[in-house]
């Protein structure tokens, strides 16, 4: 299965910028699915206006290799600076007519795989409620992701393996969380150094309404 996370930003552009995020992310999850890809919208940042968003991030896959050149395709056409060319709803005689987002992807295939040589696992005494028989032996085990830093501590049973089995489960949906924001923070960062968009060099003009 081919998975890629799409990040969809107004960097610091104005009001209008993110109620074309929001257009854009409509568009392509309209265009995916009516090209048979599974495509998940995990979350956004809402804007200060109504119908805004800030930035959206997207979950795209495919199950089947004879979908994989149609994802290839997707990624390629929304891929790069949209300019999308509107009358502002919000500033009814402003001049400008030109408005711009980013979109960028990132294929959850090349990212960092879990590896459970990663993990270092240490039982310890289970706490809070329980009573003295929870305490008296180390049921709760705590789980360290050594690359990342990023620790879990499981003693919701008092059965040291199920605790160990869903330690090990928490910590990987953390850290496949924690690889994310780390990649679209490294993305956002990139887009805010610059003062505007990649002007004149959209890979996609479109032209309707805000």
């Amino acid at each position: 299965m081919n998975k890629s996370v799409i990040q969809v930003t107004s960097g610091r552009g104005p009001e209008e910028c993110s109620r074309v995020v929001a257009r854009v992310v409509e568009m392509m999850m309209k265009d995916a699915r009516g090209k048979a890809l599974d495509i998940t919208l995990l979350e956004s940042k809402k804007g200060n206006l109504k119908g805004t968003l800030l930035s959206a991030v997207l979950l795209i896959q495919t199950a089947g290799i004879s979908n994989n050149k149609t994802l290839e395709a997707f990624i390629q056409e929304w891929r790069g600076t949209i300019q999308w060319v509107a009358q502002s709803p919000f500033r009814k005689y402003h001049k400008r007519k030109n408005w711009f987002v980013g979109v960028e992807v990132f294929d959850v295939n090349k990212q960092q795989e879990w590896n459970l040589k990663d993990v270092k696992l240490e039982s310890c005494r289970a706490s809070g409620p329980g009573g003295q028989h929870v305490n008296k032996v180390e049921t709760a085990v705590r789980g360290t992701h050594l690359p990342s830093g990023i620790q879990v501590l499981a003693m919701d049973s008092r059965s040291q393996l199920e605790n160990k089995q869903l330690c090990l489960k928490r910590l990987e949906a953390k850290f496949m969380a924690w690889q994310m924001e780390q990649l679209l923070a490294k993305q956002q960062d990139q887009w805010q150094e610059h003062n505007e968009l990649e002007r004149g060099r959209a890979v996609k003009v479109i032209t309707d309404k805000l």
